[in-house]
């Protein structure tokens, strides 16, 4: 068994809205040729795609909602959100690629097929339980939470999130849900989309205080990055979660073209390390990391790769 298994193929490739948008369908190869360049495709399992059902999305997403993506998939224009995320026809089965390329990864973890799975085009961390948002159909993110709690019995899920945008889908869909321990470093909302995650949003209800948000100023270093990692290391182990996703959007690296943030794919390795000795400290090794964001190609090809490196070098 190979503790780390990659995710790949065409049908996965395909979600992405046309080869001049920042998510566009060449961001899956440009990660992939420089897995091979480092060497790292010898070192780990490769699995390929899978679909949701639509069963298993409206675990996250109202069913209302999942209905109008089935028909602006068949009619492929307009939008649907307020402009960020287009419609084209077959967008329904591509964002259903997403989610159940993730669930695969879930299914795989739980298993013992692996300890540790990265999916690349996935971590898709704006939709709403009701609506699109931010380049993103369907939350495969939150779909995977809810399949760990409902078929796999997890109690604690930690949804670990270093996209330079805050995980709001995630957050507000689980914000009163004391399950999901959410932890997330991201630019400040008064200065990108989509505007929230600030420190005093720590989760309501009975979820209060299993949140934890940390904006960063604009031009923040690795430096502020290493701070900051260590809250929200110290802030996991107060939970002990029993399964840990890392969203590792790529668009926090310098140079990206739609955010400010000036990480370098240390934070990467970093965040990915210490993850997976909290995963075998409290979850069995149970790491599962998805790409996220992340629009300049190079950056987003060093980043994943050195998530994948640090997987592969936990053992």
């Amino acid at each position: 068994m190979n503790p780390t298994r990659v995710y790949r193929g065409e049908a996965l490739s395909r979600y992405g809205f046309g080869d001049d948008h920042p998510f566009g369908p060449d961001r899956h190869d440009a990660f992939l040729n420089r897995l091979k360049s480092d060497g790292l495709a010898d070192r780990v399992s490769f699995g390929n795609p899978d679909v949701a059902s639509r069963e298993q999305i409206e675990t996250f997403h109202g069913h209302r909602y999942v209905e109008r993506v089935l028909e602006a998939s068949q009619h492929g224009h307009g939008y649907l959100d307020a402009g960020d995320t287009p419609a084209f026809e077959g967008v329904y089965e591509v964002a259903a690629t997403v989610v159940g390329t993730t669930l695969a990864a879930v299914r795989a973890i739980m298993s013992g097929e692996c300890k540790r799975a990265f999916v690349p085009i996935a971590g898709l961390h704006h939709a709403g339980r009701g609506h699109a948002a931010g380049f993103c159909v369907f939350n495969d993110c939150g779909v995977a939470a809810e399949i760990l709690r409902s078929e796999y019995g997890i109690e604690r899920v930690a949804y670990v999130d270093i996209d330079a945008h805050h995980g709001d889908g995630v957050y507000y869909g689980f914000e009163d849900e004391a399950f999901l321990i959410f932890a997330d470093i991201h630019e400040d909302g008064r200065c990108l989309y989509p505007g929230t995650g600030h420190e005093i949003e720590r989760g309501t209800g009975e979820a209060a205080g299993t949140k934890l948000n940390i904006p960063m100023p604009p031009g923040a270093t690795d430096e502020y990055f290493f701070e900051a990692w260590d809250r929200v290391e110290a802030f996991l182990e107060q939970h002990e979660p029993q399964f840990f996703i890392l969203q590792a959007g790529a668009d926090s690296l310098a140079g990206d073209p739609i955010t400010h943030l000036n990480f370098t794919e240390a934070a990467h390795s970093h965040a990915a390390r210490r993850l997976c000795e909290l995963a075998d400290r409290y979850a069995e090794g149970r790491l599962l990391a998805l790409g996220g964001g992340g629009y300049n190609r190079d950056n987003l090809a060093r980043a994943w790769t050195a998530v994948v490196q640090a997987m592969v070098e936990a053992g």
